[in-house]
């Protein structure tokens, strides 16, 4: 068995599909196909069931995925520390959308003045996943966006700021100097189903002040995703405040919400790794 059958088998069960995996891999479908057949004819056991949709994963097929996940991680987490000892260094720093606003970029600089021989990687996930990726080693830290799991690390709050909502242009809301959370009630919210839901109903204020639960609207993937459709009018969105200069678009307004609990973001990383505690000695410096 190889890290690559493994890494192949990790992509179908993301994609749901040979065709969709074999284009993230680079690789073509039929030999992706030949790929599984022979990982399975190795295992022993069907891993995927084929649905005219695609693929889905059989029972022995989802705990196998899960232990090809772990033995991924545990690849990837060798191979940083082999590289934290080539060419001086090497620090892998997370986050999501815009991070901890300006400190993020300010501590990478800092951090590469203080310590020119390591090279500093910024590594951008999606909702909620740095985290996941910062207990999973493939970061060494991460800027989190709480609320977060995050067992077994080390954390420090670096940064806050106020949240805002994004609007389409034109939109009832658009020209107000800030809103309450009660008066985006009737709006369609984004949303996402790849973040922990205790992370989604932080953001989506749930329940709201009056007790109400938000209208929930289109799902999304990435900001990208989401930004598109709430300047399309298909529904508002929640951000930190932030997001008005690193996202900023002549087809979307954003608004302070004025009763909204501010975004808490820490910086979070593994014990145990030089780097990344000198990284987090950094950001401290500079809060």
């Amino acid at each position: 068995m190889e890290l690559r059958q493994l890494r192949y088998l990790a992509a179908i069960a993301d994609h749901g599909n040979l065709g969709r995996a074999a284009k993230a891999l680079y690789v073509s479908q039929p030999a992706l196909s030949y790929a599984l057949k022979r990982l399975e004819a190795e295992l022993g056991v069907r891993l995927f069931d084929r649905t005219p949709a695609g693929v889905e994963p059989t029972a022995a097929g989802t705990e196998v995925i899960a232990a090809a996940a772990e033995a991924l991680a545990a690849a990837d987490r060798v191979r940083a520390a082999a590289d934290r000892h080539r060419h001086g260094g090497v620090l892998r720093v997370g986050f999501e959308a815009s991070g901890a606003g300006e400190l993020t970029t300010r501590a990478r600089a800092e951090f590469a003045r203080r310590r020119p021989g390591v090279r500093v990687v910024p590594k951008r996930f999606d909702w909620g996943g740095e985290a996941a990726a910062l207990r999973d080693g493939a970061v060494d830290a991460a800027f989190v966006w709480l609320p977060a799991d995050l067992a077994g690390c080390e954390s420090a709050l670096v940064h806050t700021e106020p949240r805002v909502v994004g609007l389409p242009v034109g939109h009832r809301l658009a020209g107000r100097a800030a809103v309450d959370v009660v008066e985006t009630n009737g709006e369609p919210l984004m949303w996402t189903d790849k973040a922990p839901r205790e992370w989604v109903d932080w953001w989506a204020v749930n329940p709201r002040p009056d007790g109400s639960e938000p209208r929930w609207g289109p799902k999304n993937d990435n900001v990208e995703e989401m930004l598109e459709q709430v300047a399309e009018g298909a529904a508002v969105c929640f951000a930190p405040a932030s997001m008005a200069a690193y996202y900023a678009r002549p087809d979307l307004v954003w608004v302070p919400l004025a009763d909204a609990e501010p975004l808490r973001v820490a910086l979070a990383w593994r014990p145990g790794n030089p780097l990344a505690e000198d990284f987090a000695a950094v950001v401290r410096s500079l809060v």
